[in-house]
C-alpha cells in the first residue's frame, strides 16, 4: 500500500454564483467530499506544491476550512495505484481529482460514475479517456498538459543551448501514457535538426543509469567507431518513472557531461540544465476551476478538456557553465526563470 498525505477538510462557503433555490439548499444540507489522488512517494516535495495550488485556487472560489467540504487525500506508488483508486471510490466521493495517466486509468476502473478532473494527461482522447476534448461524453474531465509538438520544441531548444549535439539519448518511461504523437514529433523533427535519436526506455533505476553511463561508449552515429561523449544530448520524457527518478538522472548527466532538456520546471531547480513545459501549479489551479463548477452542479461530460495554455522555460546557468556551454542571448530572454 502507498504512502499516504495528510487527510483535511475544507469547506464552502456562499457563493456569488446565482443557484436554483432547490440545489442550494440541498447542497448545504450535506459536506460534500473530494478525493484527490496523486502518483508521489511522500518525501517528494512536488506533490504538496500541486496540493497547495489547488486549494488556493479553492478558497479563491468560496471555498474554506471546516465548513461544506471534505478532502480525502491519497499517495501511491505504481504498486499501489489500484488499491488507492478503488480506496477512495468506495468512500463515494462527489469528486475525484488525479493526476497522470497511471493514476487516471486505475480510478477510471474504480469508477463509471464519480465526477473525475484530471491533471496532466498526455493525449486523453488517443488513451481513450474521453471521447473527444470538446465533448468528453463520460464522468472524466479535465486538463492535458502536453501536446504531441512539443516533442519537437524539446528537441529544438537542447539543439540551442548544445549546437554540438548531434545525437540525443531520449528517456522514455513504460506504460500507457500517451506519448507515441511526442516521440512520433521527435523523430520527425530529428532530421532538420541534424540529430540522430537514441531511444532507452526506463522502468528501474537501474536501467536509466545503465542507459546514461554508457551513453559516453556508445559509437557516435554519425559514422562507423566514432566514438564522441561531447556530441551526445539527453532529452527526459514525462512520466512518474523519470520524475521519481529524476535527481538520480540530474546526477548522471552531469557527470557524463550530458547536455539535457527536461518537462518540467523541478528538474532544473533540482540541479539540471534546462526544462520547458506545462506551470503545473497552474494547471492545478484551473483544476480547482472544474472541481468548484462540478461541486456546484455541472457534468464532466459537458465540460471540454482544456489544453495547457502556460508554459515555462527555466534555464540554470551553473549548470551550463558546468558544462561549457554559452548560454545564447535569445534564450535567457525567453527564459521565465534563470537560476544562477
Amino acid at each position: 500500500m502507498g504512502s499516504f498525505a495528510r487527510r483535511d477538510f475544507i469547506t464552502l462557503i456562499g457563493s456569488t454564483a446565482v443557484w436554483p433555490l432547490t440545489a442550494r439548499a440541498q447542497r448545504a444540507e450535506r459536506v460534500q467530499r473530494i478525493g484527490m489522488l496523486m502518483n508521489f512517494p511522500a518525501s517528494d516535495p512536488e506533490a504538496p506544491i500541486r496540493v497547495a495550488a489547488f486549494l488556493q485556487r479553492l478558497q479563491e472560489l468560496g471555498w474554506t476550512d471546516r465548513h461544506n467540504v471534505r478532502i480525502d487525500y491519497r499517495l501511491a506508488d505504481s504498486n499501489s495505484v489500484q488499491y488507492a483508486a478503488a480506496e477512495l471510490a468506495t468512500l463515494a466521493p462527489d469528486l475525484l481529482v488525479v493526476n497522470g495517466s497511471s493514476v487516471l486509468k486505475a480510478v477510471q476502473q474504480a469508477t463509471k460514475t464519480i465526477p473525475i478532473v484530471f491533471v496532466n494527461v498526455i493525449d486523453p482522447v488517443g488513451q481513450g479517456f474521453v471521447q473527444t476534448m470538446e465533448h468528453p461524453g463520460s464522468n472524466i474531465t479535465g486538463l492535458s498538459n502536453v501536446e504531441s509538438q512539443m516533442g519537437a520544441k524539446w528537441l529544438q531548444l537542447l539543439k540551442e543551448i548544445a549546437p554540438q549535439v548531434t545525437q540525443v539519448a531520449v528517456i522514455r518511461a513504460t506504460g500507457p501514457d500517451g506519448r507515441a504523437g511526442i516521440e512520433t514529433a521527435i523523430e520527425a523533427a530529428a532530421p532538420a535538426l541534424g540529430v540522430k535519436i537514441i531511444p532507452f526506455t526506463a522502468r528501474i533505476e537501474a536501467e536509466i543509469e545503465h542507459a546514461i553511463v554508457t551513453l559516453g561508449q556508445r559509437p557516435s552515429l554519425i559514422g562507423p567507431q566514432v566514438f564522441q561523449r561531447a556530441n551526445t544530448g539527453l532529452l527526459v520524457l514525462p512520466g512518474a518513472i523519470t520524475r521519481g527518478f529524476r535527481e538520480r538522472i540530474i546526477e548522471l548527466a552531469a557527470r557524463g557531461q550530458l547536455p539535457a532538456i527536461y518537462p518540467y520546471r523541478y528538474y532544473v531547480t533540482s540541479g539540471g540544465l534546462m526544462s520547458f513545459g506545462v506551470d503545473t501549479p497552474d494547471a492545478y489551479r484551473r483544476a480547482a476551476v472544474y472541481a468548484d463548477r462540478i461541486l456546484r452542479g455541472e457534468k464532466p461530460a459537458d465540460l471540454p478538456v482544456q489544453h495547457a495554455t502556460k508554459f515555462e522555460l527555466i534555464i540554470n546557468i551553473k549548470a551550463a557553465k558546468a558544462l561549457g556551454l554559452d548560454v545564447p542571448s535569445t534564450l535567457l530572454a525567453m527564459a521565465e526563470e534563470v537560476i544562477e
